[in-house]
This record gives C-alpha cells, structure tokens and sequence, in this order.
C-alpha cells in the first residue's frame, strides 16, 4: 500500500511535474505475470524514475542492512525502502550473490517485476559495463523473459556522489523482451550465461547509446582510483622536486 501512496500520491506526481520523463516501449513490459527488467545503472536515481513509468510495481533488491537499523531511524528506513519496491538480501545463503538470487527467485514466482542492474553497481563514468551472469541465470530458472531498459540523464539529475546535478528530462527506454527458453535446461552452463548475458548487455548498450567497455564495472571503478592516485604522486613529486631545485 505504501508503494501505491508514494507511487501515485506523495512522491511520483512531484517527479512527473517537476523532471517530466520521456518513455518509450512501455508496451513491451507485460501487463500481468514475471519478468525480469534488466537495466544500465547510471545513477542512485534510476530505481525512481524507471518504476515511475510503468502502471505495475518493480521490486529491487538492496542490502539487508536498509532494513535492518534500530530504533526510530531504522524503523521509518525500513518503511521507506519497502515502500518503495525493495527488498532485503535473502542472507540464508552462502553469498550476498545468491541472497540477492533468492530473494529475485521469490518475487518472480509471486508473478511480478523484478528489477536489475546487471553491472551490478553505477557506472562511475557514463560507460556501460560488462554483465553479471545472475540475470541469464535467473532467466534460465524462473523461465522469464528480460526486458532491456535504458534509463539516460539520471546522472545529470544526481550524479555519482552528489544528492542533486543539474535540471534535465530522464529519458526511459524498454526494448522488446529477450526470450532465451532455446537454453532451457543449461543455467550451469557457464558459456550459456556468459552468451546470454551479453545479448542482453547488447541491447542495453543499443537502447542507451552508451559506449560499452568490456570490464566489470568494479573492476575499472578500481582501475580509475589506482590510476588517479598514480597521477596525484607523480605531480606530488614534482611540486618536491620544484621545491628542492629552488631551495638549492
């Protein structure tokens, strides 16, 4: 019920009115039964304005710690992100990457949406980045079809880092769903996964026009540290060097 006030009363008409998203492929998202909505992830923004497209709930995962905060704080927390679609990290297994699996597993044999980042964190650059497996496996064993979405200029509203950017109209796109039952039956195959993972990444890239990088996400985040901290120390010696010349 909480989903449907936010959704419809306290937060979602301030949203339309004030940012106005553009949407395109609504019909492509079915109007009853599971799938899975597999999207880019550009900012902490996307869950808003993606489920606001759409008449029907979208449920993410998040961690179990949203939930799980004493006191008065927590309380209101755990309200506000189960209002909000989202649900905790089933911890029963031996990883938060199989809770997360279980827990999507509950919400796509209860009959709804479930919605993924398959890059599994925000790209912190605007490039799309390489795919998880989780969602090829979770289409495999539920036996759903992925919906590709693209969700462009929510990291102008709130870019990585920042509780608010720039004005901009988010754009949310959803592309005709991917029907992978011709590999029914192979979800431990790990080619399989890997094949299927990147035809969705695929047309994820095509929805959003972003440039794709074939690296983990993680991995290039990373990557871009290790690199801006090499390029602080070696200006850092310099300015050093700077100094003793003129000392001499």
């Amino acid at each position: 019920m909480f989903y449907w006030f936010l959704k419809w009363i306290a937060l979602g008409p301030w949203l339309r009115m004030i940012f106005r998203p553009q949407v395109s492929g609504v019909n492509h998202v079915p109007a009853h039964g599971p799938a899975i909505l597999a999207s880019n992830h550009l900012s902490y923004a996307d869950w808003l304005f993606m489920p606001l497209t759409l008449p029907r709930r979208v449920t993410f995962v998040a961690k179990a710690e949203y939930f799980t905060t004493p006191g008065i704080k927590g309380w209101f927390q755990k309200k506000f992100f189960y209002g909000a679609g989202q649900v905790p990290i089933d911890r029963s297994g031996a990883s938060a990457a199989e809770g997360a699996l279980s827990s999507a597993r509950r919400i796509l044999e209860e009959g709804d949406l479930f919605g993924i980042y398959p890059e599994g964190t925000r790209s912190h650059d605007g490039k799309l980045y390489r795919g998880k497996t989780g969602v090829a496996r979770l289409a495999l064993e539920c036996k759903v079809p992925v919906i590709p979405v693209a969700v462009v200029g929510t990291d102008v509203v709130a870019p990585p880092g920042q509780t608010f950017g720039k004005f901009t109209r988010p754009i949310v796109r959803f592309g005709p769903p991917l029907d992978f039952s011709r590999y029914e039956g192979m979800e431990n195959d790990r080619y399989i996964l890997r094949s299927i993972t990147d035809e969705i990444m695929y047309e994820i890239m095509r929805l959003s026009g972003q440039e794709y990088v074939d690296m983990y996400a993680n991995r290039a985040k990373e990557e871009s540290k290790r690199l801006e901290k090499e390029a602080a120390d070696a200006d850092a010696q310099e300015v050093d060097a700077a100094v003793e010349k003129q000392a001499s």
